[in-house]
């Protein structure tokens, strides 16, 4: 799904993707200036590594996103910190959000039940 990102509005565009086991689903909105705002919800499985014996498994993800879109160079003239994905083009693909989600979650430190239990 490509959003065009001068087409969105302060009324919120509702957006559903889903890939695999994963469903991506919330909305984007006009907040100010050149930044939109994304807020959603990613839900289902993924399947990734255990860090402690390296077999693979199914996680469970329910997972609250929140970031800015913005179209174009973000320029920091408040010195506020806020996660902001810059878009070059004009527009953005979900789907592309969705999969840097899903490998940022995956680049993270995971360990299968089985490990987390031995642990104990």
């Amino acid at each position: 799904m490509k959003v065009i990102l001068r087409r969105v509005t302060k009324t919120p565009l509702d957006f559903d993707v889903k890939s695999n086991e994963i469903t991506f689903k919330g909305y984007l909105q006009y907040h100010a200036g050149k930044l939109i705002l994304l807020k959603a919800n990613l839900q289902g499985e993924i399947l990734t590594d255990c860090d402690v014996c390296a077999e693979e498994f199914k996680m469970p993800l329910d997972e609250k996103i929140e970031f800015f879109i913005c179209d174009g160079i973000y320029k920091d003239e408040d010195s506020i910190e806020l996660d902001v994905i810059e878009s070059f083009d004009g527009e953005v693909e979900i789907e592309e959000l969705l999969h840097s989600e899903i490998e940022l979650i995956r680049s993270d430190y995971h360990s299968c039940d089985e490990c987390k239990h031995s642990n104990d």
